[in-house]
């Protein structure tokens, strides 16, 4: 049995669990062929941070078993179920896996979270000699230019100072992150999906800034981006490309 999550885990995501798991980007099957690739072997991968499993579904077309860890109860209860992923509530510092046992250690979209210091402990102590760890993230989308121009302004604008300070890190594609293994080049990937703007102003209602920036001021300027929004967007039921361009630090552990 994993230990219980520490006391001064940082709950940005509860509040939003239904919504995150139903709106956030799937990973693109690229990424899973590079990750399984770098990995001798594929029988046991560790998705750490895994909120409601995107990833960690994705990762059991790849490996025997994944193990999907999160502090996060209400993001648990709204993962998505698959017989070869198994869920548990625990920190990024304490797993529950045993020693040597784990062939690739992961964390999408969430080792900006952590202490790394003790993350990476845990990485030492259950990886296999050899084994793989791999940081992945991705940050603002891309859209077009009368698009991207709006979520800019509203994004470094008002919603700046709502951002949690961690969110910088995701900005430049981990590479602020320490990163003490020996690295292994990621290829260029990013994440596409085809939107409507409803799908897309799903997604960003989960954003960590958004619930901020409501619990501090209200809804209005968030209200006034989503009519910015939707006048930049086009007609109604218009859909859109949306990409992310994937950050990776990716490397080979002991």
């Amino acid at each position: 049995m994993a230990e219980s999550p520490k006391a001064h885990f940082s709950d940005h995501f509860s509040v939003v669990a239904k919504g995150y798991a139903a709106h956030r980007p799937t990973y693109p099957e690229e990424l899973l062929d590079f990750l399984a690739s770098a990995c001798a072997r594929r029988e046991l991968a560790w998705d750490c941070g895994c909120g409601s499993g995107q990833l960690s579904v994705a990762l059991a077309s790849r490996f025997q078993r994944v193990v999907a860890t999160d502090a996060s109860e209400k993001q648990l209860a709204a993962a998505t179920p698959h017989p070869n992923v198994e869920y548990r509530r625990a920190g990024a510092e304490a797993s529950g896996l045993e020693k040597g046992s784990v062939d690739l250690c992961v964390a999408a979209q969430a080792a900006h979270w952590f202490d790394l210091a003790t993350y990476y402990a845990e990485v030492w102590r259950v990886s296999r000699l050899g084994g793989t760890i791999a940081l992945v993230t991705y940050a603002t989308p891309l859209i077009d230019e009368a698009v991207d121009r709006v979520i800019a302004s509203f994004y470094w604008g008002p919603l700046d100072k709502h951002w949690p300070p961690e969110r910088r890190h995701t900005e430049d594609g981990y590479r602020s992150l320490t990163f003490p293994f020996l690295e292994i080049e990621a290829p260029k990937l990013e994440i596409r999906m085809e939107w409507s703007l409803t799908e897309f102003l799903g997604y960003v209602e989960t954003w960590s800034a958004i619930l901020a920036m409501q619990k501090a001021e209200g809804r209005e300027r968030i209200e006034g981006f989503r009519a910015d929004l939707a006048r930049a967007w086009g007609a109604e039921g218009t859909v859109k490309t949306v990409r992310w361009p994937i950050g990776m630090r990716v490397g080979r552990v002991g």
